[in-house]
Order: structure tokens, then C-alpha cells, then sequence
């Protein structure tokens, strides 16, 4: 998994920018640097265009998305984390770095242009309801006529497993929690599951773990 944004707690923690830069500057990778692996699938038959990657971290997934021909917006709360996927880019090369702004922003303020992008994306960002319910209708709101939404987040069963989480049971949400905000004769719902696969806990041990993958299609 390229990178998360749920909390390994919750209770009595901000999650403002001094909480996320501190995380950050305390690793050299916090993530993986490898996209999200429901990135991937839900975007390879995609044609490129303009993505919004929301919540991007050290810039995977905004790497990917450039690397295969979009344009991207990649956003996030955390300057070092933008750093970081700004250096990321550089690396790849002009054509990629050329093809992402990065974007410094608090997700929550922030509000994106309206039917703007061919594919709005946000990977594993986990807030409390009365936010992630109005962040995810207006990611909804900035969708291009024929664009993609995708939304992905951790599963509650997963509280259950070693693999760290959050403690508090409103974080979660489910695919059709998110279909459900999205107006039916607006929208063609192309992926709404539990999807499964395994990753390793702390001490290093496969875990069958399960992602919350929405996939929405705006009608022309």
C-alpha cells in the first residue's frame, strides 16, 4: 500500500498540520512508496486525463497517475509530505514531475473546483462523520462529467486483525455508505465491495486484511 491517513489513534489527537509533519520528519518513508494497490486496478483502463489525489502523502499514487499520463493535483495537509513527493517526481523525471502541482491544503477548508477533474481519488483518508460526509460529497461535486470517483478506506473487520487501526469505530465507512451520497440519476456505481488482500503486521506476519473500495462513474 502506497500510504494511509487513518490514525494509529484517535482520542485527545488533532490531526491538524503539526500532527502530520511530525509524523512525517519521524521516518525517512512513513509509507511504502508504492501506489495503492486499488489505485491501480480501478485506473489502468482509465484514458489519462486530469486526477485530484486527495490525501497523497509522499506522492505515490501522484507519481503513477503522472507517469501514466495525467494531469495531477495532488493535495495534502503536510508540507514535508509534499516534499517528499515533489523530490519523488523530480527523480522519475521532467515528464512526470511536469505533470503534478502540489498542492498545500487542509482537506477539511478546502474546496475543489466543481466538475473539474476526469478522476478524483482518495486513498484511506479517515475522519470523523460529520467531515468525511461533506468532504466526500464535494470530491463528488468536483467529478467531470464522465470522470471517476474512487474512494478507498479500511474495513472495520480489520479491528480484529494485528495490523494497526484505529480505535474508534466512526472512523470507518463502508463503499455503500458513500454510494448512498451520490445521487442516483447522476451516477453509474461501477465497484461498491469489500475487497480482500493480505499485507504484513508490525511483527512481520502475513495478514488477510479488507478495503472499502467505492468506484463511481458520473453520467455525460
Amino acid at each position: 500500500m502506497g500510504h494511509s491517513h487513518s490514525p494509529d489513534h484517535h482520542d485527545g489527537v488533532v490531526m491538524d498540520e503539526a500532527f502530520w509533519d511530525g509524523r512525517y520528519r519521524s521516518s525517512n518513508a512513513l509509507w511504502s512508496g508504492r501506489p495503492n494497490s486499488n489505485l491501480v486496478a480501478e485506473a489502468a483502463d482509465l484514458a489519462p486525463g486530469v486526477a485530484l489525489d486527495v490525501g497523497c502523502g509522499e506522492g505515490a499514487d501522484a507519481v503513477w497517475l503522472a507517469d501514466h499520463g495525467w494531469r495531477v493535483t495532488a493535495l495534502d495537509i503536510s508540507g514535508v509530505a509534499l516534499q517528499r513527493g515533489a523530490a519523488r517526481a523530480v527523480e522519475m523525471g521532467a515528464d512526470v514531475a511536469g505533470r503534478i502541482t502540489w498542492l498545500h491544503a487542509d482537506l477539511i477548508e478546502w474546496v475543489p473546483p466543481a466538475a473539474s477533474f476526469d478522476l478524483v481519488s482518495a486513498q484511506f483518508m479517515h475522519l470523523p462523520p460529520d467531515q468525511r460526509e461533506p468532504l466526500h460529497r464535494r470530491l463528488a461535486e468536483s467529478v467531470a462529467p464522465g470522470g471517476t470517483l474512487l474512494i478507498v478506506g479500511h474495513h472495520f473487520s480489520d479491528v480484529q486483525t494485528t495490523v494497526p487501526r484505529p480505535a474508534t469505530p466512526e472512523l470507518f465507512f463502508t463503499a455503500s455508505d458513500i454510494a448512498a451520497l451520490l445521487a442516483p440519476e447522476e451516477w453509474d456505481i461501477v465497484v461498491d465491495e469489500t475487497r480482500a488482500r493480505t499485507t504484513l503486521d508490525p511483527d512481520g506476519a502475513p495478514t488477510t486484511i479488507h478495503d472499502a473500495v467505492l468506484r463511481a462513474r458520473r453520467r455525460g
